[in-house]
This record gives C-alpha cells, structure tokens and sequence, in this order.
C-alpha cells in the first residue's frame, strides 16, 4: 500500500509550531503505547533502571521547543551543520531534564531531521499532505550531508555496536532517508488502521513490524548479535501467527514484553522509527 494512503484529512493551515508539537504528541504516543517488550510505559520501566515515565515527561516538556526550532531552520533553508548544532543543544537540555539519562537521543535525531523536512515542505509546497514530499526533502537538502555523517567513526554505544556487527547504524538508515520509516513502519501503520484495528492496536503491531526488520543498534548494544536476532525472530512469529487482533494477541505480546525484560532487551530504534510514524500520521492526515 502506497504511504500516501495515510492522506485522511488536510491541515490547511500547518505551522512549524503544529509540526513541533505534532512531534511531542508522538514521543507520548509511543510513551503512552503498551505492552512494549522491553521499553519504558506509563506503567513500567520495561529492561531499564534508570528511567522511568517521569523521566520520560521531563525529556518531553525539555525537547518541546527544539522540535519547533528544528522544523524553522528547514523552513528557512538551514544546512546541515545548522540542524545538528539544533540537535546537540536539545540533547543538553535532555540531559539536563533527566538527571544525565539518555531517553531520547535518537528520537532528538530521527525525528527532528523529520520536523526539518517538514519545514522544508511548508516552504516549497505550503505543507505536505502525504510522506513522500518529506522524504524527498530530506533527501534534497541534507542527503549528501547525512551520507557523509554516517562514515564517521561511531562514538556512542549504539554505533559503535552497529559497526562491530555490520548492522547499519541510525546514521546510515537516516542517510538513506529512513526506509524503515518509509517502506515497513508507514506501511503497516496505515494497514492496520484500514482493516479496523484501534491506534493504539495499530500502533503496537506496527512496533512489531519494525522490530522484524530493523537492525536496531539498541539491541545489539545490549543483547549483542544473538540479542537483536532474537527480536527479530519474536517479531516476525508474532506477526506471523496474527499480530494483536487475535483473540490471544495482547496476551501474547504482554509475555513477549516480559521475556524481553528477562533478557535486558529494549528495542529503543524501533520505538525512535514508531514515534516518527505517529507523527507522520499527525502532520500528513490521520487518526
């Protein structure tokens, strides 16, 4: 299915300021989004024992504002070097707000490169009514600035493991305009809702879809090669035998959520990419 099957409704008068708040809305989207193996909810800690929800919030209420500035410099026509001083001052803030706690590094990244774009399409086109005009820009202003940041050397965990394995790293997946993000998240996000699944049912299957695939540095980080196989292998079972609109669905993603927490799992890439999905929905029309 075409991801310009998400276009529902048209805002007709998107701002930068809706873009950036579209963005916050859907870092609590996938907060709020439970069970999720291994990853932070409103009710628990998920693998982690250094953050919780109000660690979650505190990031979010930091960040609100960054994602605003970030979609402005796009619209204005910012390079590169612009957007990632952006994204280095929110990452203070982050961390600042949280104690020194790491909960949304990658989102900071993904997703204001997301909001820029968007920023990007308001002034080109006066909005953007489907995903493809964002990944376009993306593309256009920042593609050749992104392919050369992703042959850096890695310096953070998720990186580094990613190169020790030869997964591609976030670097590398931004570099190509987010596939994932494009071709298997957005894709599964609106099926979903087109065969009458809830959002939040939607959402959690599309969670799953993006686990099958992703080679998710977060993973790799803490579980290893055979940790991120592992995930993707419960991905694609789940999937296979249904996803959550079968009757024991939900049961069955609350055990998975629970062995993942056994083995210190956490998908945090796939929660980055699923975030990025709900905002699309958010920006380009949808539930």
């Amino acid at each position: 299915m075409s991801t310009s099957a998400l276009h529902v409704h048209q805002h007709p008068r998107l701002t930068s300021a809706a873009i950036g708040r579209a963005a916050t809305l859907a870092l609590y989207d996938e907060l709020s989004l439970a069970p999720k193996p291994g990853l932070v909810t409103l009710i628990d800690r998920g693998s982690h024992d250094d953050m919780d929800a109000h660690t979650f919030m505190r990031s979010l209420f930091s960040l609100r504002r960054y994602f605003v500035q970030i979609t402005e410099a796009g619209a204005c026509g910012a390079g590169f070097t612009v957007l990632e001083r952006c994204g280095i001052a929110a990452e203070a803030r982050m961390l600042a707000a949280t104690g020194g706690v790491n909960t949304h590094r990658g989102a900071i990244f993904m997703l204001g490169l997301l909001c820029a774009a968007a920023g990007a399409a308001l002034r080109e086109r006066g909005g953007a009514s489907h995903p493809d005009p964002l990944r376009d820009a993306l593309r256009r202003h920042w593609g050749d600035a992104l392919a050369r940041r992703s042959e850096r050397p890695p310096t953070l965990p998720g990186g580094i493991a990613a190169r020790r394995h030869g997964l591609r790293s976030a670097s590398e997946e931004a570099a190509l305009a987010f596939p994932v993000l494009f071709e298997t998240a957005l894709p599964a996000l609106t099926a979903g809702l087109a065969r009458g699944l809830t959002p939040c049912q939607a959402r959690l299957d599309t969670l799953f879809h993006i686990m099958a695939v992703l080679d998710d540095s977060n993973l790799a980080h803490r579980g290893g090669l055979a940790g991120l196989r592992y995930a993707q292998r419960v991905a694609r079972e789940f999937l296979d035998r249904g996803g959550v609109a079968r009757p024991a669905g939900l049961q069955e993603a609350h055990a998975i959520a629970d062995e993942f927490v056994a083995r210190r799992l956490s998908p945090g890439g796939a929660a980055d990419t699923l975030a990025a999905a709900c905002w699309i929905t958010r920006v380009c029309g949808g539930p």
